[in-house]
């Protein structure tokens, strides 16, 4: 969930949010007139006994070729319990590397990197892959809005024109073993549209969604987890195949698709590890998982 950080009320409001997590931001959602007060207000309430625990907030700073870059990372960074970054406007992984360079001696951070331009969708595979010794990417964010703008993209209810972005954001995040964390979606009071955007997410790869509203969080928690349906699937995969492997010496069989025509499809290793995501993302919701179907 974004949070500006010009707004005491609503960085207070954030403390009894159920977000998986808070981005406590200084960038798009504060006006330039209130960059100084809002990074005030930001490290008042990070320093207040009632703050958030470290790893449920993130920081987004303002981007690293703005007048505000340096003032923000060193009043930030002060804090000794901000572990995590949102940098907004990566293009390179030289953008990165200027980030590393302005970290204080003996600070570690972890760094999401948001991409949001041509360019960057461009260099993803290189920003993907950054590192340094006092900082590591762990995840790639997806700016569509700014994405568009840059690459002069007709944004549509489908969202087709964005399918190309969305993969690529993804393969790149995978490849490099980072979470990657899906678009907003600005038509905020439409649940149903929200929950359409968050399931095609879901299917192309992402982790999970940025929010822009309260209102929001529910729906996306409920949509990146795997479904009931989705784990009977699984622990079925898994207790057949284990048949398979065992008394039958198979290494491949058919699982019947109960859809009421004798369908059937052919499970081997590949939807096995597809299998085994699915039960390990569930327990990690939460997700009470029964041992046997």
């Amino acid at each position: 969930l974004l949070v500006p950080s010009s707004s005491p009320r609503m960085l207070q409001k954030s403390l009894s949010s159920p977000s998986d997590a808070l981005i406590y931001d200084l960038e798009d959602s504060v006006a330039p007139g209130q960059k100084d007060a809002a990074r005030e207000s930001l490290i008042e309430h990070l320093n207040h006994s009632g703050a958030p625990p470290v790893d449920k907030y993130l920081v987004r700073l303002n981007a690293v070729n703005t007048p505000y870059f340096h003032k923000d990372i060193d009043a930030v960074l002060r804090n000794t319990s901000v572990q995590s970054l949102v940098l907004p406007k990566i293009n390179s992984a030289e953008d990165l590397s200027t980030v590393s360079r302005a970290i204080p001696s003996g600070s570690h951070v972890n760094i999401i990197a948001s991409i949001e331009s041509a360019k960057s969708l461009w260099n993803v595979g290189e920003i993907a892959s950054w590192g340094a010794d006092n900082a590591r990417v762990i995840a790639l964010l997806f700016a569509a809005e700014d994405y568009c703008a840059d690459a002069s993209i007709i944004r549509t209810p489908s969202r087709t024109e964005l399918l190309y972005t969305r993969s690529r954001i993804v393969a790149a995040a995978k490849a490099f073993g980072l979470q990657a964390i899906d678009m907003v979606c600005v038509n905020y009071k439409d649940q149903e549209y929200l929950r359409d955007e968050c399931e095609e997410g879901r299917r192309l790869g992402y982790d999970g969604k940025q929010a822009i509203h309260p209102d929001q969080v529910n729906t996306i928690q409920s949509t990146f987890v795997p479904t009931a349906k989705e784990i009977t699937r699984a622990i079925r995969v898994l207790e057949q195949m284990e048949r398979a492997h065992g008394s039958e010496a198979r290494g491949a069989f058919g699982l019947d698709l109960d859809d009421g025509k004798g369908g059937a499809e052919m499970i081997d290793e590949p939807m096995v590890k597809q299998a085994r995501k699915t039960i390990q993302k569930a327990r990690a919701a939460g997700i009470d998982v029964p041992e046997h179907w």
